[in-house]
């Protein structure tokens, strides 16, 4: 055989096992590529888009899963943590307390002589600390009359007395499982007393027209600036004591003191 038959021969083997290799590596590599192989060893298009959805369906519900296990574990859902002391103010924004009150006071003990029953209203605002303990600081104002026998002593016509504070005042529920609890409060803060002697004096005012006016206009007064306490107990209404180091009216040197009883009805919560 001659050298180009041999030559000619060697080409043809060496073209016909590169083609079956390169079809082999083909088929691997096809088949490597697909996801999901069909008996035909390819896909569709639709096929192909079909199985990407699916893959996304499938991850959104995972992911939505996973929300709806958080959200349950943060809400205390089937008996969890945050439905502990259900009923009561365990979020931080309802810790806070108010009260409002509005009613009467009487004079007791040293101040009979001197003073008359009277108004008041109270305001106040604080913590729920426990189901039991509440701190307050609170307001009040009590507006009495005072005796004719005083004023005639005087020489004036008239006269009131006027008694504002600032205390801190624990409130302590005896019964905080029920609506309507009895508790108890006391506390101490700062007094101010003004009594004010008046008489009627005429005055002229014009608006849309002008005219003359009787009102009682001081004459005299004096105030005192002490410290004070109050303890009372409540139900539907409060009653409280109240107990001011003031001097007597009569001896503004001496050593006195001012006893009210005011009893308010109002909300609390």
């Amino acid at each position: 055989m001659s050298v180009s038959c041999w030559m000619s021969l060697t080409q043809r083997v060496s073209l016909l096992c590169g083609a079956a290799l390169f079809a082999v590596a083909a088929a691997s590599a096809q088949s490597s590529l697909s996801p999901n192989p069909t008996s035909s060893g390819t896909l569709s298009a639709d096929e192909a888009s079909s199985s990407a959805f699916q893959l996304v369906d499938d991850d959104l519900a995972s992911g939505a899963s996973a929300l709806s296990a958080a959200a349950s574990a943060a809400t205390g859902s089937g008996g969890g943590a945050g439905q502990e002391d259900h009923g009561w103010k365990h979020n931080v924004s309802n810790n806070f307390a108010v009260m409002a009150g509005a009613g009467f006071n009487a004079p007791v003990g040293n101040d009979v002589p001197y003073l008359t029953w009277g108004g008041n209203f109270s305001l106040g605002g604080g913590l729920h600390l426990s189901k039991r303990f509440t701190v307050l600081a609170e307001y009040q104002f009590m507006d009495d009359k005072l005796p004719g026998a005083l004023i005639a002593a005087i020489g004036t016509q008239g006269g009131n007395a006027h008694i504002w504070s600032l205390t801190v005042d624990p409130v302590i529920d005896l019964f905080p499982k029920h609506d309507n609890s009895v508790y108890v409060t006391g506390g101490y803060g700062f007094y101010r007393k003004l009594t004010s002697f008046t008489e009627p004096e005429q005055e002229e005012e014009c608006s849309y027209y002008c005219g003359v006016f009787v009102q009682n206009v001081p004459v005299a007064h004096f105030s005192s600036n002490q410290g004070g306490g109050n303890l009372g107990v409540g139900l539907f209404a409060e009653a409280r004591y109240v107990f001011i180091d003031t001097p007597p009216i009569t001896n503004p040197k001496s050593f006195g003191s001012t006893e009210v009883l005011p009893v308010t009805v109002g909300v609390r919560w």
